[in-house]
């Protein structure tokens, strides 16, 4: 069973997520280089950073005008690029002993030679690929240089895009939090729950450390992507009862609509490719169940559109059990997805600008409240009694509207 755990406290204002972002620029007492970071930043990266070979990816090939592979900012033999004004940032990692695997993973970069054949569609965000994470004596120092590195760069307000590397590796994305201080809302996809404590595998037990590590920093934790036949009953009763959401792969799918919310309040992401069925993923071993690759990227899309989002990452793919490349190929399609919807979330207004929002005045249950549509992505928030608001969707408002309490607002009423 989950021990309650102590909440940590949140960090002061302005120091969430996107302290640094383009409306908040770094401290310019502390400039960056033309064409390189401030020395101790750089430093630091490039001591915990290998680079990457756009030749070997492209298999000598080289990339046309127009496709991600000749865009994005990369971090090859001359050196770490200027990313100061980039919106993605995307590392590797290659560790995977949490798994029970000695061998270094090359998921990473079989995913970037998918990726960067992929036609660059979105000019309003710029993307930057640093290599991979050093991978270090034991795999507590490989998560250690991880949430170094995830550190620093979300400290510029960029959005770190991880490709691991088994699932564990999530840890080090909660530290770079944790270590802050910072009260985080996660999401995880996975078609199991990781909290098998007798498990000699840190991958299939690393959500016990997340969920209960003392003092906590974990908020709020949504599991989406279930299969009941992989998780105790028990376990799930256990999640409920500290007051965390778990979404069964069937809902997800008849009501993918309802998970944006959902993922619209996450700082951080993870995703495990056994939440894929097997014929859209085909290195996934685990099961023939699961999302449709489909509905993987619409999941990766609503994580691009969050302005909360700092971090994601893609974790659970081996290239030796692949078919014709086809799960990097999926996995390509999810970041450019990821990319699809930053740009789609870079034009949505701020909740204070009423006048680009759609106000409905709902009293439900001798409650009134205000739910807003926002009018650029249809995106709606319901407020809550002590005047927040927080994301909702309109299966929400139809709810309030029939005057009954939304499920949505009843668990956030739980939590607080």
């Amino acid at each position: 069973m989950l021990p309650m755990t102590n909440r940590g406290k949140p960090k002061a204002k302005g120091q969430g997520p996107f302290a640094h972002s383009k409306k908040n620029p770094p401290n310019p007492a502390n400039p960056t280089i033309r064409g390189y970071f401030c020395r101790p930043m750089y430093d630091t990266l490039n001591t915990l950073l290998l680079p990457i070979d756009k030749h070997r990816i492209s298999e000598d090939m080289g990339y046309r005008e127009g496709q991600i592979g000749h865009a994005i900012l990369a971090h090859e033999e001359e050196g770490i690029p200027d990313i100061e004004a980039a919106d993605i940032v995307i590392i590797g990692c290659t560790e995977q002993r949490g798994a029970g695997l000695l061998h270094e993973s090359s998921a990473a970069d079989a995913v970037r030679s998918a990726l960067y054949n992929l036609y660059y569609w979105h000019h309003d965000i710029v993307l930057a690929d640093l290599g991979n994470v050093r991978t270090g004596k034991s795999k507590t120092d490989t998560y250690a240089a991880l949430k170094m590195v995830q550190h620093e760069l979300t400290e510029m307000g960029k959005l770190v895009v991880i490709l691991g590397g088994s699932h564990d590796l999530t840890l080090a994305q909660y530290n770079a939090f944790a270590d802050n201080k910072e009260l985080i809302d996660a999401v995880g996809v996975d078609a199991v729950v990781d909290i098998h404590i007798g498990s000699p595998l840190k991958s299939e037990s690393f959500l016990m450390d997340l969920l209960t590590a003392d003092p906590n920093y974990m908020n709020h934790y949504s599991h989406i992507g279930f299969q009941s036949y992989f998780v105790h009953p028990r376990l799930l009763e256990t999640m409920d009862k500290l007051r965390f959401d778990c979404f069964r792969v069937g809902r997800v799918r008849e009501q993918m609509e309802e998970m944006e919310p959902v993922v619209r309040n996450a700082h951080l992401f993870t995703f495990d490719i056994s939440a894929i069925a097997h014929a859209y993923a085909p290195a996934n071993t685990l099961t023939p169940n699961g999302l449709t690759g489909e509905d993987a990227c619409i999941l990766m899309q609503y994580a691009g559109m969050s302005t909360h989002m700092r971090s994601i990452g893609l974790y659970g793919y081996r290239p030796e059990h692949d078919l014709e490349s086809l799960t990097a190929k999926q996995m390509a399609q999810m970041l450019w997805y990821l990319i699809d919807g930053r740009s789609r979330g870079l034009r949505e207004a701020h909740i204070d600008e009423r006048e680009s929002f759609n106000e409905y005045h709902v009293t439900f249950s001798e409650v009134d409240t205000l739910f807003l549509q926002s009018k650029r992505t249809g995106r709606w928030w319901m407020q809550l009694p002590d005047k927040k608001f927080i994301a909702c969707s309109y299966r929400d408002y139809q709810v309030a509207a029939s005057n009954e309490y939304p499920e949505r607002w009843l668990r956030f009423q739980e939590r607080s």
